[in-house]
């Protein structure tokens, strides 16, 4: 199953947090922050202005991406988790 996003919506996977610190010692899952860098699995088509206009989106499929901590909507797909938000939740495309 393929996941298409709408309008100005981008489909993302999280990358996985550290499970190691950088001194060496292991977190627990709890401990771990939330990630917030991700890559860009789908983009939608565009924003549409109030005259019509189509408004191009910023990202592509594999760019990574750093999105708003508590931003999107979690979703599983044949057992694999995404995450579904705006392009406006994307705060920068890591290079």
């Amino acid at each position: 199953m393929n996941i298409k996003p709408l309008a100005d919506r981008v489909v993302v996977k999280l990358i996985e947090a550290e499970e190691k610190t950088k001194t060496g010692i292991f977190l627990t899952a709890s401990a771990q922050e939330k990630p917030q860098v991700a890559e860009v699995v789908a983009v939608g088509p565009g924003a549409h202005t109030d005259d019509g206009k189509l408004i191009p989106m910023d990202v592509k499929v594999g760019d990574k991406v750093i999105t708003s901590k508590y931003s999107g909507t979690e979703v599983k797909v044949d057992g694999v988790e995404y995450t579904i938000v705006k392009q406006g939740d994307i705060l920068a495309v890591v290079e």
